[in-house]
């Protein structure tokens, strides 16, 4: 465990600027113990999180790709406006756009919601916005202010503030917005994402930022902004071309259980995604892996986990194992683990596999934006 604060922001260099993580409790979770996730899944019964929407945007308004936060594990704290205003964001490599609750939105969901009244810095753009998720929606409006975030200060952000957020589901999220790391591409029409800014501003000495996730549950994760912290991680960092700088996407070689190849034979496409806590693929490919893991079961009693196969990740000719006992989400009021795996097609590729945090607690990532690659190494 690293000795940093839970939610403080802190600086450690004038190189490197890192923000601590807070582990939470999963919006699944919150629905499941308060008895409406059947409802939920029954309302909203897509996961389309790198689907975008067929139809051009109207005038007026931007569309964010569609993503999924059923399973957000983290979130970190920035602070909006002049005097700051708090929120908890989920630190998303898998979009580009900051945007918070708005004091104006009347769905249940925003409690914590930022007062453009309350700051002398706030302008408005007079732009709208509507995020998909699945088949539900958040709807706002763009806005500019200074964005604070691990001490850096970030002048003239662009960023969405809700309206409307989806039926009374949301309010058992424990975020409050999202913070996107993708690359401009996927960032609302005409505006810069907060990393580009942070960097055109001359506020990082690197243009890269990194993730640790711990394993000793709430402490200890954080981000990296403009530098890399070597005591995070073990052995030396392997590098992996980025193979569409639009989302974190690399090359994969294969995915393999007792030297057998289960998925990716040949090849696929991987994106690395701080939004989600789970293994996502194509959904036949995900089967036959459950059906060799656990026998084609999604939930087991959590003392057989260990009894369970290891699953190997080769990328770029490097093999990432990622141990039965980490392949589960576990929920500690039944003792049972739920599968790590999710089947998720791709409209783009004809197999893409999204690693999130199972994966990424394993492994201390590093994401290049200088040199579009990522660095891989056992985390420390």
């Amino acid at each position: 465990m690293k000795g940093l604060g839970v939610l403080g922001l802190v600086a450690l260099s004038e190189c490197l600027v890192t923000i601590p993580l807070m582990e939470i409790k999963s919006m699944r979770e919150n629905l499941q113990e308060n008895n409406v996730l059947d409802d939920y899944l029954e309302k909203y019964p897509y996961s389309l999180a790198y689907k975008f929407l067929d139809n051009s945007p109207g005038p007026g308004v931007a569309y964010e790709p569609m993503r999924n936060y059923l399973d957000v594990s983290y979130v970190g704290i920035v602070s909006l406006g002049t005097p700051p205003q708090d929120f908890k964001v989920v630190l998303d490599t898998g979009s580009a756009d900051l945007w918070v609750p708005s004091v104006y939105c009347r769905s249940g969901a925003c409690s914590d919601s930022f007062d453009p009244l309350r700051s002398s810095t706030f302008l408005l753009s007079g732009q709208l916005f509507h995020l998909v998720y699945g088949s539900a929606a958040i709807s706002g409006f763009l806005a500019y202010d200074t964005v604070r975030i691990g001490g850096l200060v970030d002048v003239a952000q662009a960023f969405g503030l809700s309206l409307q957020e989806p039926g009374n589901f949301m309010k058992h999220a424990a975020f409050d917005g999202i913070l996107g790391l993708s690359y401009p591409s996927l960032a609302f029409p005409g505006t810069t994402p907060v990393f580009d800014n942070l960097w055109r501003q001359g506020l990082m000495d690197q243009n890269l930022f990194a993730f640790y996730l711990s394993r000793n549950e709430e402490k200890g994760s954080v981000l990296m902004l403009g530098g890399v912290d070597p005591s995070y991680y073990s052995g030396q960092l392997t590098w992996v071309p980025v193979s569409k700088p639009s989302y974190w996407q690399i090359a994969m070689d294969s995915i393999s259980i007792n030297g057998k190849v289960m998925a990716c034979d040949g090849g696929c496409q991987g994106i690395i995604d701080t939004g989600t806590s789970l293994l996502s693929g194509p959904p036949d490919h995900v089967l036959n892996i459950q059906n060799q893991v656990r026998g084609g079961a999604y939930v087991v009693d959590c003392d057989t986990v260990d009894t369970l196969p290891d699953i190997l990740f080769t990328i770029n000719g490097v093999d990432y194992p990622v141990p039965a006992s980490l392949q589960n989400l576990s929920r500690s009021h039944s003792h049972t683990c739920h599968s790590g795996f999710e089947g998720l097609d791709h409209p783009f590729y004809p197999e893409t596999w999204v690693l999130g945090d199972i994966f990424l607690r394993l492994y201390f990532t590093v994401f290049d934006r200088a040199n579009n690659r990522i660095g891989l190494a056992p985390a420390a």
